[in-house]
């Protein structure tokens, strides 16, 4: 099996071999600091017993399981602790295959390109649905592309390239159609503490054993490098899960779940306002910018992604390399994203940079 490198790499590598200054729009690591109650609980965890730095249960500490447990509305043995939300998603979709339903995974389109690539590493086929110029998506072209070979239907919300955040109507939509067609519904909210619409609803506001939602602290406390995600998975598919999260990982940190279990007891909703205020400037400092180079652009309702287009500048590598070179702005090729978006260019909000790359950028298209 043949597996390519993902592009966000390739650009990370080329803008780090420019020579020159470059703005990082390609990253998704936010620039804020993360919660001080993370911090103290990492600095606590340095004190502790040789014992307390062995092999975590495989599942998670029961502690944080309990904890998601409460907030999420579930059974603590519902939910697998993992290496980050690529994990969860990487169980979900196996344990979505491992059904026999079928091999074909629904997809959106565009896509964030880690989700066809686990589809092809887990053996199966990828069918891609249209979304709207918003990037919203309507059940019922899910429904229409739905079939007897379907296993899955994998929908990011908010979303990650586009910025949409889908409502509860649009959530309840799908679990239906995952319902309909026996079928499972896998729900990735990794940037749910990014919504800032108001219209933000998790598939678990509708209970079904026909979804699995998928979701992590990496973006909501600014630690992607701590790797701690999770999956909630109907009480028939979570024993298989646990399995193969114990042959493939064993088990994720210890101190970064004994850290992340401190934020969530002791950090309030002001330090996830505050990083959604920090965004929604950015957004309007950014799209300003877009509108003097005369750009089309999507204004992200959650996650913070902004995807734009310039007349006679479609979005490939090329493209993208090109920036890097002449107007010292990394971003990411649409054409990564899939068919849909290959005019148009991504870039992450996720630097103190923005007003400076903002700038850069229209004096380039000027």
């Amino acid at each position: 099996m043949n597996y390519e490198t993902p592009l966000f790499f390739r650009v990370m590598k080329y803008a780090d071999a420019a020579g020159h200054d470059v703005i990082d729009m390609v990253s998704g690591n936010p620039d804020w600091e993360p919660p001080e109650a993370l911090r103290r609980g990492l600095h606590e965890y340095a004190d502790f017993e040789p014992d307390r730095f062995q092999y975590a249960p495989s599942e998670g500490l029961l502690e944080l399981r309990e904890e998601i447990a409460a907030r999420r509305g579930v059974d603590a043995d519902q939910i697998v602790v993992t290496n980050g939300t690529g994990e969860a998603n990487y169980l979900a979709m196996a344990r979505a295959l491992e059904r026999d339903r079928g091999d074909e995974i629904l997809l959106t389109d565009p896509v964030y390109p880690y989700y066809p690539g686990k589809t092809t590493m887990l053996g199966g086929t990828q069918r891609y649905v249209a979304t709207d110029d918003e990037g919203r998506l309507d059940p019922a072209d899910v429904r229409a592309a739905a079939s007897e070979e379907t296993a899955a239907i994998v929908v990011n919300t908010p979303n990650n390239p586009t910025g949409a955040v889908y409502p509860a109507e649009t959530m309840r939509g799908l679990v239906g159609v995952a319902e309909e067609y026996d079928v499972i519904l896998i729900s990735d909210e990794v940037y749910d503490h990014y919504d800032l619409s108001g219209r933000f609803a998790s598939a678990l506001e509708t209970d079904s054993a026909n979804r699995i939602v998928t979701n992590g602290f990496s973006k909501s406390m600014a630690i992607t490098g701590a790797r701690v995600g999770y999956a909630i998975f109907p009480p028939a598919l979570v024993a298989d899960a646990k399995s193969r999260h114990m042959l493939v990982n064993v088990a994720t940190t210890r101190p970064g779940q004994y850290a992340v279990l401190n934020a969530l007891r002791e950090t309030g909703p002001d330090y996830y306002e505050r990083n959604r205020d920090l965004l929604r400037e950015r957004v309007d400092t950014f799209t300003d910018a877009l509108d003097a180079a005369g750009a089309e652009y999507t204004r992200p309702s959650g996650s913070f992604y902004v995807m734009a287009r310039f007349d006679g500048y479609p979005g490939t590598l090329a493209n993208v390399e090109r920036l890097i070179d002449e107007a010292g702005v990394a971003g990411m090729p649409g054409d990564a994203f899939g068919d849909s978006r290959s005019e148009w260019l991504r870039f992450a909000l996720v630097t103190p940079r923005v007003a400076e790359a903002a700038e850069r950028l229209a004096a380039y298209f000027d």
